[in-house]
């Protein structure tokens, strides 16, 4: 029998129930907090030659100096070109999709003039180097290669600096090949929480950034917090989550294999099911039972629905909506005979999968929109990675001798109240003298 507990909105305390499943404490402790410490100040005071011998020490390889921990370009063309053909044309239709959607979020800059000829407006400009830390070794993930590197080009990064640990020296050759199609600048094979820092602050070597995105492990997580302010980061990220809203009219097992697909992530990660049909949650865990051993990763979903997953029976789906926005999933699918209007009453949720045929891999990989999302409920205020997180903007102010007057005479009032008689002396000086 499946282990994932089953919940009922009609239970006396729900509510409880709910938090205490959705509680998630990304703090690292104290131990973690301090091996980062250490490892960013050696970067910050002794740059590549402390990355050298944390690379040895924590990636079981030697570089006989800096210059070798940067993979040059021509090895990036080398795996696009010896990856098989059916990878090379997975990743190139992922990265055209995720570009062509990218394309839609370019800001403009814009501006306005007032009768009195003073103009206001706003100035986008893109960043001008940013970091993107790829996990390495066994652990392939082109798809992260392209979700935060084309946003960036097509935001107009100059240069994208790409970190990857190799453990043992291994290159993974589709992360190579996507920093290659994603049109990466630079490619350093270093990892964990050095990396961050030499792209925080920089070495002899390693190009100081203006912001670092991408995901890792807590060390990487922990770093990016330590050094925020010092450069962006994109967010904190907790496990990976999925909410499904479910009528009751969609096969079980694909519901099933929906929940296991973020189970198979980590054994934190969150799966969820809402529904109003006590008998097709039913059938959903019966799925659960039947597909669960066919899992190649079936001891991490199963550790994963046992304690942080749910099948939770709801009055309607009004309910579902309200227990949804609660939740403020990562991914949320409706699958749902209108799943649009169901959308429309969705205020927080990182991404909205909508219909039977839509399931949240394809998210994932191809579909276009990013895959880095908010989580741990963040989706009530954040957003997803986009071309906006790799531009910024400056307002533009114009005065006119006319709006300069009537701006001045209101500052002054205002600076004067305020006791900063410099400002209103700064202002007072673009009076009118012909008004006086």
């Amino acid at each position: 029998m499946s282990e994932i507990r089953k919940l009922s909105t009609n239970d006396p305390d729900f509510r409880q129930q709910l938090d205490a499943l959705l509680a998630w404490e990304s703090v690292s402790d104290s131990g973690v907090n301090d091996t980062v410490n250490q490892i960013i100040g050696a970067i910050r005071s002794e740059g590549d030659t402390a990355l050298v011998e944390f690379t040895g020490r924590f990636d079981r390889w030697q570089a006989t100096d800096a210059g070798d921990l940067e993979i040059p370009l021509t090895r990036l063309r080398q795996a696009w070109d010896s990856i098989p053909d059916a990878q090379r044309e997975a990743l190139e239709r992922s990265a055209n999709r995720i570009q062509a959607y990218a394309e839609h979020q370019i800001m403009d800059s814009w501006s306005y003039v007032e009768p009195d000829g003073t103009l206001l407006g706003q100035q986008v400009t893109s960043l001008d180097r940013v970091g993107l830390y790829v996990p390495g070794g066994k652990a392939a993930y082109p798809s992260s290669v392209l979700m935060n590197a084309i946003p960036a080009k097509v935001a107009g990064v100059a240069e994208l600096i790409m970190v990857v640990p190799t453990p043992g020296g291994e290159l993974n050759e589709l992360v190579l090949a996507a920093a290659h199609v994603s049109g990466v600048d630079r490619v350093f094979a270093i990892g964990g929480a050095q990396a961050v820092a030499a792209l925080a602050y920089g070495t002899q070597s390693v190009p100081p950034v203006d912001k670092i995105v991408g995901p890792g492990n807590i060390y990487v997580a922990t770093a990016k917090r330590a050094v925020f302010g010092q450069v962006g980061i994109d967010m904190v990220a907790g496990p990976s989550e999925i909410l499904i809203i479910c009528d009751g009219e969609t096969d079980p097992d694909w519901i099933a294999m929906d929940l296991f697909s973020q189970a198979e992530h980590d054994e934190d990660a969150q799966s969820i099911l809402l529904c109003p049909d006590a008998a097709y949650l039913q059938q959903v865990s019966d799925s659960i039972d039947r597909l669960l051993p066919t899992m190649e990763r079936q001891e991490i979903i199963a550790t994963a629905l046992r304690a942080r997953g749910a099948l939770i029976r709801v009055r309607d789906m009004d309910e579902a909506v309200e227990v949804a926005n609660r939740i403020a999933p990562e991914h949320l699918e409706l699958s749902v005979a209108d799943p649009q209007a169901l959308a429309e009453e969705i205020r927080h949720a990182g991404a909205i999968f909508m219909g039977r045929y839509t399931a949240e891999a394809m998210g994932d990989y191809c579909a276009g929109p990013n895959h880095v999302l908010p989580t741990s409920r963040t989706a009530r205020f954040s957003s997803p990675l986009g071309v906006y997180d790799f531009q910024k903007r400056s307002s533009l102010i114009m005065a006119s001798a006319e709006g300069a007057d009537s701006l001045a005479r209101t500052s002054s009032v205002m600076a004067r109240g305020e006791g900063l008689t410099a400002h209103a002396r700064s202002a007072e000086y673009r009076f009118r003298q012909d008004r006086e």
